[in-house]
């Protein structure tokens, strides 16, 4: 019965996202064709996304709670890079929600020809890569990573590369790293318990509680990008194993 009920839930929430996204993305789009600022554009996407959240709250019950919220720079323009445990969707909605500056992520391109979402996010400021050429996509990166910063838009990248199943840890790629050493900024590492409530790839969420732990700024300057972050990895996945110890049993 629980089961059922959790698949009701996620039904509902799927079909609110279906049909909200659509009005947001064309009032994106239709705004950017007009001259809206890319702070405005963001302003209408962070709406969208601050909606779903409320939604898998009131709907499925999945709420989150935030630990080191005061371990992230002050100033309109203090620039910062957040590295992020990546486990589910939840995380890629909720960090623009929560955040204090504007968020730009890195993500391949193939995204853009996704239907109203992919439009959309083709009109904010974020940076899309071709990852078929490597050398070009790192290049791109730091050409827009240090104007966005600049701008006191702060660069979020996952830097496992995709999603990971709850009690696992990915290969860690050192981008966001490189990114850092390469602008002088700080990396922010994240971890974020989401998968316990909503699995990766999964169509049914369950309700409770997805724990976001803000660890303490990491200076990049003088550094190898490669240590760099391996101190990330380390102190997420072992904030990860306090955070959600039962998925770490073995």
């Amino acid at each position: 019965m629980s089961w059922l009920l959790a698949l009701l839930r996620s039904t509902l929430h799927m079909v609110f996202m279906f049909v909200t996204v659509i009005p947001y993305a064309l009032m994106i789009v239709l705004a950017s064709l007009f001259g809206a600022s890319g702070k405005k554009l963001y302003v209408f996407a962070q709406r969208w996304l601050s909606l779903s959240i409320a939604a898998a709250r009131v709907i499925m019950g999945i709420r989150y709670e935030i630990h080191g919220y005061e371990n992230l720079p002050v100033g309109e323009t203090s620039p910062a890079i957040l590295l992020v445990k990546h486990q589910s969707t939840y995380e890629t909605f909720l960090m623009p929600v929560i955040m204090p500056h504007p968020l730009a992520y890195v993500f391949k391109r193939e995204l853009l020809y996704v239907p109203f979402f992919g439009w959309a996010i083709g009109k904010l400021d974020m940076i899309h890569i071709d990852r078929s050429q490597r050398a070009k996509a790192f290049a791109k990166v730091v050409e827009q990573g240090k104007a966005l910063l600049a701008k006191g838009v702060w660069v979020i990248m996952f830097p496992e590369g995709t999603r990971i199943p709850r009690g696992e840890r990915g290969a860690y790629k050192s981008g966001g790293t490189r990114l850092a050493v390469a602008t002088g900024a700080p990396v922010i590492p994240i971890a974020v318990t989401s998968a316990k409530c909503w699995p990766r790839r999964a169509f049914v969420k369950f309700s409770g509680v997805v724990d976001v732990s803000i660890g303490q700024p990491i200076a990049s300057a003088g550094r190898d990008a490669d240590e760099l972050m391996h101190e990330v990895e380390n102190w997420i996945e072992a904030e990860m194993r306090r955070l959600d110890p039962d998925a770490y049993q073995s």
